[in-house]
């Protein structure tokens, strides 16, 4: 029988046209050493609830990988709520074009962010900061991404007033998240994740219209 990183770098393979996302064998290779890391410290710290290597390949990896349509050459990226390193650590690890700045409150999650950045050999592009994002002034960035964070609805408000002037928000929301995110910013744009129903990407662009 496959193991579970053979059967998760297969899904990845398999649904990555669907999400209109192209993949590698390097790319494969690297995401699979992931997975096999979020396995190593899940039962530890909790990262991200149990599943398939198939669903961690499409609800986790190859849905962060959506954050790559939205980026450009050089992009300076921040995770808030970081977590597992999602969406953060797919994107540095396939393009090496990104820098990231990961956000982890939980002290023990950094750690495992840290380890998993060092062990990808994408350390050089990337720090981790073990705070709130509400505790810091934001980095210079083009990019602030968030996937999951607690009480998002009402936190979200002070991560658009938080976030650097002219910068972008990628915002990972489900049906209710993603009709207040619109509420809130008019002229976002909520892109559907492929293989999901209720599953969206909000796109807030905060520059300045020429």
């Amino acid at each position: 029988m496959p193991t579970a990183r053979a059967q998760f770098e297969d899904a990845l393979q398999a649904n990555a046209p669907v999400f209109g996302i192209q993949l590698g064998a390097h790319d494969s290779a690297a995401l699979g050493e992931y997975y096999e890391l979020v396995l190593k410290w899940n039962d530890r710290l909790h990262l991200v609830a149990p599943c398939s290597p198939e669903e961690f390949a499409t609800r986790h990896v190859l849905e962060s990988l959506l954050v790559l349509q939205h980026v450009g050459t050089g992009t300076q990226l921040i995770d808030v709520g970081s977590g597992a390193g999602l969406p953060a650590i797919p994107c540095l690890t396939t393009d090496d074009r990104l820098h990231g700045t990961l956000f982890e409150s939980s002290r023990r999650k950094a750690v495992f962010l840290r380890e998993a950045l060092q062990q990808l050999r994408v350390s050089a592009r990337a720090q981790v900061i073990p705070m709130r994002f509400e505790e810091t002034v934001a980095p210079a960035a083009d990019v602030v991404t968030c996937r999951a964070i607690d009480r998002f609805e009402q936190v979200l408000p002070d991560l658009a007033h938080w976030a650097p002037p002219k910068s972008t928000l990628l915002l990972f929301a489900g049906i209710e998240l993603a009709e207040e995110i619109l509420r809130l910013f008019p002229s976002a744009e909520r892109q559907r994740v492929p293989l999901s129903d209720r599953r969206f990407l909000v796109k807030v662009d905060r520059r300045p219209s020429s």
